[in-house]
């Protein structure tokens, strides 16, 4: 019999192994789930997630938001990554809205993920930003310049929201792109990014009328991949498996026809950015009265008040709820502050999820707790193992010991995967970027996704190079960044 309801190794589900566009499927189809749903594994499954538990980083919530940023001994437990700045993280939300868009909000429903339609082209060619272009989304878009993307104020001189209605409800190609300020900020980034390159497209390369809008759309997807491929995954990945895949091809990552969104990427690997998340933030240098620093928590269980939050939750529209870039991505000017290590902590605010991120949460079906939600979707979505992963990769599994967390609950050996990926990253790269089988997924999959997308300049001209400026002007091509995006676009 199994312990811990773990399937018996001879039993393998039957599955395909390519997988259709607009689909979930699976990068290692013929592993069998790392356990069955029951009740004892469910328990441990709550209990590794659970308030005060062993992913629980334990911060003072009633701290000053300042001080814990300032004070690294409020947060001994979750300690910074030098490697990637703050915004990085959210950078990465940025991408998984671009990439996904997963209609199945419960956890407790038993779903074949081959048959969930992804209901959005999975690509990266920012369809969260554009929706269906001007045509098909025309609330969108200015009607006094039917080229470039609406933008509101949002009470102080120079500073914009996305658009809303008359219920602060943002009208933006993702609602998702609105959960918190700083993704809803970098929305705002891109939609100026856009609409400062339509003016690149009119008054330096001279195109006119209908023209504009889709040149403009190919440059501001093309710089965004190139930051992708050149920056994300390098910083985040490691520059070797980025180059490999790159120079000799995706090894798991394959489809028959179009690409397709694996769970083990979705649902394990690319969650590897709740690990990353600070409890609370700086979002500008000005915005509070007389003109101070707005420093506030990620999230509050309570914000008050509802209509401007001491918290950073979305879905709202104040003078002070901006973002000065220079905290969240190096401008060379000592602003910038890190991110979380990748590790197995994570920021206590995630683990009191608002109501405003998961309505009407209860103990068992819908937890407040992120580190609850992530591993018990490993049951919904049937997913292997973390050893087993890294067998049908031909890379060594970690060992028990590194897994030890684990071990009251019999899972040291059985990790899921999320939680495997997690500790990888710790044990292979101190928490500054994904281990072997953490970065290997992640890379394919984006890496993938552009070189499948027809559009993408990986797949119309490998050999293209930015030519919009960058803050070094002697590698102007090679080292457009995200920085250099934001200056463009005139946000920083």
């Amino acid at each position: 019999m199994p312990r811990h309801g773990i399937y018996p190794r001879d039993i393998i589900p039957p599955v395909s192994d390519y997988y259709d566009s607009g689909r979930f499927g699976r990068m290692f189809g013929k592993l069998v789930p790392f356990a069955s749903d029951t009740p004892r594994i469910r328990k441990a499954l709550m209990d590794i997630g659970a308030v005060n538990g062993p992913m629980d980083a334990r911060e003072n919530l009633a701290a000053d938001p300042k001080d814990l940023i300032v004070d690294l001994n409020l947060s001994a437990n979750n300690n910074n990554n030098p490697r990637l700045s703050a915004g990085m993280t959210f950078f990465g939300q940025f991408l998984d809205h671009d990439m996904t868009f997963d209609p199945t909000s419960s956890l407790e429903r038993q779903v074949d993920p081959e048959q969930i339609a992804n209901f959005r082209t999975p690509s990266l060619a920012l369809d969260n930003v554009y929706g269906a272009g001007p045509g098909g989304s025309p609330h969108l878009y200015d009607r006094s310049d039917g080229d470039k993307f609406l933008l509101e104020e949002t009470g102080t001189p120079g500073k914009h929201d996305v658009p809303r209605n008359s219920q602060h409800v943002a009208l933006i190609g993702d609602p998702r792109d609105d959960e918190n300020l700083i993704i809803s900020q970098l929305q705002v980034a891109f939609l100026k990014f856009h609409n400062a390159v339509v003016d690149y497209v009119r008054t330096e390369i001279g195109l006119t009328g209908g023209e504009v809008f889709p040149e403009a759309q190919r440059i501001v997807r093309w710089h965004y991949q190139w930051i992708v491929v050149h920056e994300f995954l390098p910083k985040t990945c490691g520059d070797a498996v980025v180059t490999d895949i790159l120079t000799k091809g995706r090894k798991f990552y394959k489809w028959r026809n179009e690409p397709y969104i694996p769970v083990e990427f979705a649902v394990a690997a690319y969650r590897f950015g709740h690990s990353q998340v600070r409890p609370s933030y700086r979002a500008n240098f000005t915005g509070n009265p007389g003109g101070t620093p707005f420093f506030a928590m990620i999230f509050r269980e309570n914000a008050t008040p509802a209509g401007d939050p001491d918290d950073l939750s979305g879905s709202v529209r104040a003078p002070r709820r901006f973002i000065d870039w220079p905290t969240f991505f190096d401008f060379n000017d000592g602003q910038v502050k890190p991110n979380k290590k990748i590790d197995t902590t994570l920021s206590t605010a995630l683990f009191r999820l608002p109501g405003t991120v998961v309505p009407h949460p209860n103990a068992t079906s819908n937890p407040a707790s992120l580190a609850q939600r992530n591993l018990l979707r490993h049951l919904t979505f049937s997913l292997p193992s973390g050893q087993r992963v890294a067998k049908a990769m031909k890379i060594t599994p970690l060992g028990k010991d590194k897994l030890a967390k684990l071990a009251p609950w019999g899972l040291d050996d059985n990790t899921p995967l999320w939680f495997y990926i997690l500790q990888e990253a710790e044990t292979e790269a101190s928490g500054e970027r994904l281990g072997s089988v953490g970065g290997r997924i992640v890379a394919e999959v984006m890496l993938g996704l552009i070189e499948g997308d027809r559009t993408s300049y990986l797949s119309q001209d490998p050999e293209w190079e930015p030519f919009l400026p960058t803050i070094d002007p002697a590698h102007r091509h090679e080292n457009f960044s995200i920085v250099d995006l934001l200056r463009f676009a005139g946000v920083a």
